[in-house]
């Protein structure tokens, strides 16, 4: 996240144009999907928002200006191909924290936002205080609210064994069938991180989509089994960046190397990505790494090869590319690698 704003802020996006993002664009079958975990919960502002700051998110969204819509009926319409409407905006929140029922579900039910909520199930199960309880999860779900899986004791997919993996998915699905009748068939890993393993792993226990936690915009070339989401926290959730977030165009691409985003070798990875035809001024593309800063980016045509100069570090670390767009708003499209620690 550190890399997205600085990007925008090193490629001169002025306040101005900030403002002149409510500019009609030409409409594309796009959205941005956006990310929370707690609201309301201070001590963990790397997870939490702050309810001010969310009460604010909620009064922009209600604006008119954005189509807030289910998760699953704006990714059923992308990959049917069917048109979307400008500025169309998905809400979820990831892990199942008790002030999802306490103070985002209130808010989010008076404004008629629907969201989608990721639940890890072990939590849910040992009754731990600060996680929801079946009780409230059913009622969540009577009221409409899409609850799906998250693995149960939320493990990071990446560095466990395809049997520890394939337990907490069968596990997770199990209670969620017992507990809601219902067998859950969208994902968000964990931390947002998964190989290309653990994609096929997911995909292959009956998940039809899958959601990460790297930047971008979704759109007909989104990986459906790792989807992009915008992160919103105390130090990422202030209105300038809701509003570039929310008025963020897609930047198109396909053939994205390397295929696997946790590097067991070759690190700095060779990035690759060919932009879609339609896409014009290259030459205005400037990517971000969250480790080094603006990196180099060579074209060739639409062929788009990104070069760091060191290694990433043990963990993650994200790749961030935007494009000025039409009506001053920014075409995004990033990634996330991981390294084993």
């Amino acid at each position: 996240m550190k890399s997205s704003i600085k990007a925008l802020l090193l490629i001169g996006l002025t306040a101005s144009g900030v403002a002149a993002m409510a500019a009609t664009a030409a409409a594309e079958s796009a959205a941005v999907i956006l990310m929370y975990h707690r609201f309301g919960e201070t001590k963990f502002p790397s997870t939490n928002i702050q309810l001010e700051q969310f009460d604010n998110h909620i009064k922009e969204l209600s604006n008119g200006s954005y189509n807030v819509l289910p998760v699953r009926d704006i990714m059923a319409a992308i990959q049917n191909g069917k048109d979307l409407p400008d500025r169309t905006v998905g809400i979820t929140i990831d892990d199942g924290y008790r002030s999802i029922y306490t103070e985002a579900w209130p808010r989010l039910k008076k404004a008629g936002l629907p969201f989608t909520v990721f639940a890890a199930t072990d939590p849910i199960d040992r009754g731990s205080n600060n996680y929801l309880s079946w009780d409230q999860i059913r009622e969540l779900k009577k009221a409409g609210v899409e609850i799906s899986g998250h693995t149960s004791s939320h493990n990071h997919m990446p560095v466990s064994s395809p049997d520890q993996n394939k337990r907490e998915l069968q596990k997770s699905k199990a209670r969620m069938v017992a507990e809601l009748g219902q067998a859950p068939d969208m994902f968000a890993y964990p931390f947002g991180e998964a190989s290309a393993r653990v994609q096929k792993l997911v995909q292959t226990n009956g998940y039809t989509m899958a959601f990460g936690q790297h930047s971008g915009v979704v759109n007909k070339t989104t990986n459906v089994h790792y989807i992009p989401r915008f992160a919103l926290n105390e130090n990422y959730g202030d209105m300038r960046r809701l509003r570039l977030v929310l008025n963020a165009l897609p930047l198109p691409t396909k053939d994205i190397t390397p295929a696997d985003p946790f590097l067991t070798a070759n690190n700095p990875p060779d990035l690759g990505f060919t932009v879609a035809a339609s896409i014009k001024n290259l030459h205005r593309l400037s990517c971000f790494s969250s480790s080094e800063g603006r990196v180099r980016v060579e074209r060739l045509g639409p062929r788009i090869e990104v070069r760091m100069t060191s290694a990433f570090p043990k963990g993650r670390t994200r790749i961030n590319c935007t494009l000025p767009g039409p009506d001053n708003r920014w075409r995004w499209f990033g990634t996330l690698f991981v390294v084993p620690k």
